[in-house]
């Protein structure tokens, strides 16, 4: 049973025929999304595997290979700097281009520029590594802002009922910029000459500026699309004012950096699961509440406009709590909790397969290949169900299928070596993933309000990767003190309370068209008569 909607809320449309469903993917909209998503998919991987790969192939310790992956953070981080993205104007690209489009060719050329410096290092001479580990950060930090405008672009760009179909298309292009930069970066650097037996730099150089030159694809995108239709008129600050909020963020951020740092060297290691969970807990939460007191202080210190500073972090989250009020802590919880089942069974997948034996041409064709169609294909499936059905409903679909899927891992751990069950569990797992993402990111676009897109979609979408991620970590020390088939069984069985808070969402709460309940209230985004959304 749903939640009854109030009389103010807009009327829902009538179902989409099968065929009307379908030929959704072919609106223009969608096939933005699908360039879009491709140059979003390619630099994550030239952060880690692609970049691993190579500082292996050149001799680098494996522990120094794996600091590399930090560089990504920005990722789980982004949440942090996309409020300036949608308070702050670019001189001249914003007036040319428009706030997205303007946000997002700049993170594509830094992206650019961030492949370029890496490409420019030898990993080979020690002395360079500071460079190299200078280009994946600015990579990870362009690539994660990048994220943060396409998000926001794809939400104000069509309405709520087309947002599953290009979320589908979007994660389409995704896993494709993925392929080319995961399994395509590899095949280039064979090509030209690098293997394990024999390091070659030039190859891999040449592949990092093939890389860079493929980004021209996001950028001849960005500057051929239109600006998503907006009547949102927006309050100038002078540029002092501007430079002074960017100041402060990036001295809360060092304030949070070294926290990170110092807690590290005085917290005790612990062999424990639990124990070393419950430090990693400390550490993140002691330096965020030092940014956090770093960022008040400097606001009340009369660093940067207070009003200015209160409605580009803080007013998006009062938006958030006063729309939907204790419900608010549901949803929050529901966010950060509905992939927690597939990801962390995600992150154990690889290793798992090489534990039953399986080679990695096995491991390849099954989970790079065959793995990656089926995602793609379930998102598009999902993306189909979700304009048949309500979200919801959707949503409890996607939710039993990720959970059951990860029961198959069970089944493989007593056939271990069988091809027709690895086949079976990658092509159900994968399937189920990229349906319940596709459902997923379309349930996040409908909490978004269209004020503060950017920035709650951000906050959104790095909740619901922290809790899996952080947990995800130790996997490993489970599988190795409980084993795989308690492993896989326990992650299907923390999918079930998710059913309960899918069904409790359902029942008490409206998922439905912008619910901006501000209306024309005085802001810095003030006096919306319409969704600013492209028209249909």
């Amino acid at each position: 049973m749903s939640a009854t909607p109030p009389a103010n809320t807009p009327s829902i449309a009538a179902k989409k025929s099968w065929s009307e469903a379908t030929k959704a993917y072919l609106d223009r909209r969608a096939i933005i999304m699908l360039f879009l998503g491709f140059a979003a998919g390619i630099p994550i991987l030239l952060i880690f595997s692609s970049l691993s790969l190579w500082l292996r192939e050149a001799g680098i310790e494996r522990g120094v290979v794996t600091t590399f992956s930090w560089a990504a953070l920005g990722y789980s981080f982004k949440f942090i700097w996309a409020p300036l993205i949608d308070a702050v104007p670019l001189p001249i690209l914003t007036k040319w281009l428009g706030r997205r489009r303007a946000w997002m060719l700049v993170s594509q050329v830094l992206i650019i520029g961030a492949i370029c410096i890496m490409a420019s290092v030898n990993p080979i001479n020690d002395d360079m590594l500071t460079y190299m580990a200078v280009g994946a950060v600015l990579l990870g930090f362009s690539s994660a802002t990048q994220d943060i405008v396409v998000d926001a672009y794809r939400i104000e760009l069509a309405p709520p009922s087309l947002q599953s179909v290009l979320s589908a298309m979007y994660t389409a292009g995704y896993r494709l910029g993925m392929i080319f930069a995961g399994a395509g970066a590899l095949y280039l650097a064979d090509y030209f000459g690098s293997t394990e037996a024999l390091y070659s730099y030039e190859a891999w150089r040449n592949t990092y500026w093939i890389m860079a030159a493929v980004m021209g694809v996001g950028i001849v995108t960005t500057l051929v699309i239109k600006e998503p239709i907006s009547t949102q008129v927006r309050i100038e600050q002078k540029a002092s004012d501007y430079g002074r909020l960017v100041f402060v963020f990036v001295l809360a951020v060092s304030a949070f950096v070294m926290m990170f740092i110092y807690t590290g060297q005085i917290l005790p290691d612990s062999e424990n699961v639990a124990v070393a969970f419950l430090y990693e807990v400390i550490r993140m939460l002691s330096s965020l509440g030092v940014s956090l007191l770093v960022g008040y202080l400097l606001v009340m210190l009369g660093l940067v406009n207070k009003k200015m500073a209160y409605i580009t972090w803080i007013e998006p989250i009062v938006d958030f709590f006063c729309r939907y009020g204790k419900k608010a802590l549901l949803l929050l919880a529901l966010i950060g909790l509905y992939r927690v089942s597939d990801i962390v069974a995600g992150i154990m997948s690889n290793v798992f397969y090489q534990d039953m034996g399986f080679s990695k041409t096995d491991i390849a064709t099954a989970v790079k290949l065959v793995g990656v169609i089926m995602v793609i294909a379930g998102g598009f499936l999902g993306g189909i169900l979700a304009q048949k059905i309500r979200m919801m409903q959707a949503m409890m679909i996607g939710a039993i299928l990720a959970a059951v899927s990860n029961m198959l891992f069970v089944v493989l751990t007593y056939h271990p070596g069988s091809l027709p069950v690895m086949y079976t569990a990658v092509i159900f797992d994968n399937l189920a993933a990229g349906l319940a993402s596709a459902v997923f990111i379309a349930f996040l676009s409908a909490l978004t309000s269209i004020r503060f897109t950017a920035v709650q979609y951000a906050i959104f979408s790095s909740l619901m990767t922290l809790l899996p991620k952080v947990f995800g970590g130790y996997s490993g020390a489970i599988v190795d003190n409980l084993g795989y088939p308690f492993f896989f069984t326990f992650t299907a069985l923390i999918g079930v309370p998710i059913l309960l808070i899918v069904y409790l969402v359902d029942k008490h709460i409206v998922i439905g068209e912008n619910d901006d309940i501000y209306g024309d209230e005085d802001s810095l985004l003030t006096k919306t008569n319409e969704p600013p959304r492209a028209s249909e």
